[in-house]
Order: structure tokens, then C-alpha cells, then sequence
């Protein structure tokens, strides 16, 4: 199991992301405080909090670059400031 951080704060990036996500052949979630949902799911990803970020969940460890190249726009990396 692997997880990332991830923001999809615009309908744009949200409408994308799953499109990346069904890509993927394994089971991926997204937990936002106390709730997960699926993370190929668009009406679950709605019904979260996307001001903030969500930690995607791999549920299998994969090595894929092609799978974790098209995730880089959607990767959170906190301000170090």
C-alpha cells in the first residue's frame, strides 16, 4: 500500500483525475478526514471537502511511471515557508 497527497480543488482537475485514475488497474481511495471513497468515483470525490488536500490511497505497490507521471499535476506539496 502507497499514498500520496493529492489536491483537486477545480471541477477540471477533479473531471481529470478520474480519468487518470480509471486508468490505473488496482483499487485506489481517497480519504479526506474520516471519509474514503473510491478514487476512480466522481460523485464520491464531490462529496468531499476539495479546498483541502486528500491523501490517495494505492492499495497495491506498483512501480508504474507512466501511472505515477500522469498523477504529478494533482500531487500536493506543502509550502515550506
Amino acid at each position: 500500500m502507497k499514498t500520496v497527497s493529492v489536491l483537486l480543488n477545480t471541477i477540471d482537475k477533479v473531471r481529470s483525475f478520474v480519468t487518470v485514475a480509471a486508468s490505473y488497474r488496482g483499487e485506489l481511495d481517497l480519504k479526506s478526514g474520516r471519509y474514503t471513497v473510491d478514487a476512480k468515483s466522481i460523485m464520491g470525490i464531490f462529496s468531499l471537502d476539495l479546498s483541502r488536500p486528500m491523501d490517495l490511497i494505492l492499495h497495491e505497490d506498483t512501480d508504474d511511471p507512466e501511472f505515477f507521471e500522469a498523477l504529478k499535476p494533482y500531487l500536493y506539496k506543502p509550502d515550506k515557508s
